[in-house]
């Protein structure tokens, strides 16, 4: 997945990624604006979970969606 791609498409994008991580509010996906590192630390927020956790969840966002305007 190209993140610069996704950072230019985010309000097409961002629907995606709150269908996977539902707990992150609008204003959170206005924050993210398409970059992974604040995505990836948005999910450790909300959830909970570790950094390696995050990781791993974005990691595989990024697989299931590889194909989203390559």
């Amino acid at each position: 997945m190209n993140w610069d791609i996704v950072e230019g498409n985010w309000k097409q994008f961002k629907g995606k990624a709150k269908e996977q991580w539902g707990k992150l509010t609008d204003d959170d996906l206005d924050v993210i604006a398409g970059k992974r590192d604040q995505l990836a630390g948005r999910v450790q927020e909300a959830y909970g979970v570790s950094k390696d956790e995050a990781e791993k969840q974005v990691r595989d966002f990024e697989e299931r969606n590889k194909d989203w305007r390559q």
